[in-house]
């Protein structure tokens, strides 16, 4: 089959699938975010560029063609956060993923595991006394690493999970009590931790500082989040920068099974 030239074949009808898949994934991924808008623009001027080269207008062209050479760089630049979080996407649905089951025949794999020692009541318990006095906080647990890089923005605990503990860290007189908890391997890593924001301007609109650190750091990374709202008492689950509000216990606990525990 041949159109204006050009030859179809299987291989090109695969190959435009593919470009088409992977660019409304970006669109999926980038929409509602000020990424989209620029990326929006970076095509525009992209576009404005063909159109002055096909009219021969040397002005326009020698500048938007600047622009041009080195829009891989500004690409780079501006999507850094939405590059890492699609990169993450694939490689955690990837066969090579470190969250797939078959990792787990080799034996420095079997930590992982240790999510099923997590006691989901005493946390639960614990975040419905914090609801009740309308005391802010945040907890994180991360699925596939214990994110160091995060606990050394904050104080290494490294501590059994209680209840008096949880609740003693996010105390409001405590020094610990402003940022994240971080829950990983069967203990309280670390506390007091500072979290990416979210730039999703339709969160920005709703939700507090506190809500859009959960939402940014489920954005880049594969953890799920509990905040606790300091004005409304309300208790929130959030993953991949996605937010439940008003969760009760019952589905707190099922949701932190469902996530949390190893599969299998």
């Amino acid at each position: 089959m041949e159109i204006l030239t050009y030859k179809f074949s299987w291989i090109n009808l695969i190959d435009i699938l593919l470009v088409v898949a992977i660019a409304w994934q970006l669109f999926v991924r980038l929409k509602g975010s000020l990424a989209f808008n620029i990326m929006i623009g970076l095509l525009t001027l992209y576009a404005f560029w063909w159109v002055v080269k096909y009219f021969e207008m040397p002005l326009l062209e020698t500048i938007l063609g600047g622009f041009a050479r080195f829009g891989v760089v500004a690409v780079l630049i501006v999507f850094q956060q939405e590059i890492r979080r699609f990169l993450l996407i694939i490689g955690r649905n990837s066969f090579l993923g470190e969250n797939k089951k078959w990792w787990h025949i080799f034996p420095w794999m079997w930590k992982l595991d240790e999510n099923d020692e997590l006691d989901f009541e005493t946390i639960v318990d614990a975040c419905q006394v914090l609801a009740e006095t309308n005391t802010g906080a945040i907890i994180i647990f991360p699925k596939t690493s214990e994110m160091r890089f995060l606990a050394a923005s904050g104080e290494t605990i490294d501590a059994q999970i209680t209840k008096r503990l949880i609740l003693t860290i996010f105390n409001k007189n405590s020094p610990l009590h402003d940022g994240a908890m971080i829950i990983a391997k069967g203990k309280i890593k670390a506390a007091n931790c500072v979290l990416p924001v979210s730039d999703n301007p339709d969160m920005i609109n709703k939700f507090g500082l506190r809500h859009l650190a959960a939402i940014g750091i489920t954005e880049q990374t594969d953890a799920i989040c509990l905040v606790i709202s300091e004005e409304s008492g309300l208790i929130s689950f959030v993953k991949e920068g996605k937010i439940k509000e008003a969760i009760d216990r019952e589905l707190l606990i099922d949701l932190l099974h469902k996530e949390l525990k190893p599969k299998g």
